[in-house]
C-alpha cells in the first residue's frame, strides 16, 4: 500500500536538523545545590546533633539579632566578628522543617534560572547582597528587636524581584534559557498584568504574614520587612549583577 508523501519540511526536521532541545524540568545549578545542601545540613545538625543549649549558643553567633548593634554602641557588648558575619550567616538557618522545605522549593524555582543566567560568582554575590538588604530594612524598622532573624526568605525574595524584571519569562522550548533577554524597563514591568498580579498577591501574603503571624515554620522566622528589603534589592539591582554583553 502506498503511503502519502509527507512534506519535505517533515523529513528535514528528522534527518537534516538537530533535534529540538528542551530544558530539563529539574535543572539545578551547582551553586543552588550547594546553598540548599548547606541549609539542609545545618538544620539537621541543629535538630539531631546539638543540645538545646548548644543550639542557643549557635543562634547567638549566627542569627541576625538587631539589638546586638545597639548593645555594642552602648558599650554593653564588645565589637566581635559575629557583628559582621551574622548579616549573612542568618540566611542559612531556619526555624523549622516547614520553613526550610518551603524556602528550598522557592530557592530551586527562582534561583535556578537566575543562577544559570548570572553564573556562579555573580549569583553568589546577588544572594549575599539581597540577604544584606533584607536585614538592613528590618534593622532600620526594628533596631531594638531581640528576636533572632533566620531564613533565606530575604534572598529568595530578591530572586523574585529579579524574576519580575524578566516578567517571569520561562521558555523551555527551542533550547532558550529561562529569563532570556535583557531585564525589562520598570515601565514595561508595571504594564505587565500577570507580573503585577503576582507581585500584588505576594505583597498581600507578606503583609498578612507579618500582621497576623500565620507563616511557615514555628519560631524565629524572618520578618516580612526583610522580604520587602530583599525584593527591592533584587528588583532594582539585577542589572548590577547581570552578565555584560548581549
Amino acid at each position: 500500500m502506498n503511503e502519502p508523501a509527507r512534506p519535505i519540511n517533515e523529513y528535514r526536521g528528522s534527518i537534516g536538523a538537530e533535534p529540538e532541545r528542551r530544558e530539563p524540568v529539574f535543572n539545578l545549578p551547582a551553586i543552588v545545590i550547594a546553598i540548599i545542601g548547606a541549609c539542609v545540613a545545618i538544620h539537621l545538625v541543629r535538630v539531631y546533633l546539638l543540645t538545646q543549649a548548644q543550639d542557643v549558643w549557635l543562634l547567638v553567633r549566627t542569627a541576625f539579632i538587631p539589638v546586638r548593634y545597639w548593645a555594642i554602641y552602648a558599650g554593653e557588648l564588645p565589637l566581635d566578628i559575629y557583628a559582621f558575619t551574622t548579616p549573612l550567616s542568618y540566611a542559612f538557618l531556619h526555624g523549622g522543617f516547614a520553613h526550610l522545605i518551603i524556602n528550598m522549593v522557592w530557592l530551586a524555582a527562582f534561583g535556578s534560572p537566575l543562577a544559570n543566567r548570572l553564573g556562579v560568582m555573580r549569583f553568589a554575590l546577588f544572594f549575599a547582597a539581597t540577604a544584606l538588604a533584607a536585614v538592613a530594612l528590618h534593622y532600620v524598622l526594628h533596631p531594638l528587636d531581640a528576636a533572632p532573624l533566620v531564613g533565606a526568605s530575604g534572598a529568595i525574595s530578591g530572586m523574585m524581584g529579579a524574576a519580575a524584571r524578566f516578567s517571569f519569562r520561562i521558555d523551555r522550548s527551542h533550547g532558550k534559557p529561562a529569563f532570556d533577554g535583557a531585564p525589562l524597563p520598570f515601565r514595561d514591568v508595571l504594564r505587565s498584568r500577570s507580573t503585577m498580579t503576582f507581585l500584588g498577591v505576594w505583597m498581600i501574603i507578606n503583609l498578612v504574614t507579618g500582621v497576623v503571624g500565620f507563616a511557615p515554620g514555628v519560631e524565629n522566622q524572618i520578618a516580612w520587612e526583610a522580604h520587602i528589603g530583599g525584593f527591592l534589592a533584587g528588583f532594582l539591582g539585577i542589572r548590577l549583577f547581570d552578565r555584560k554583553g548581549p
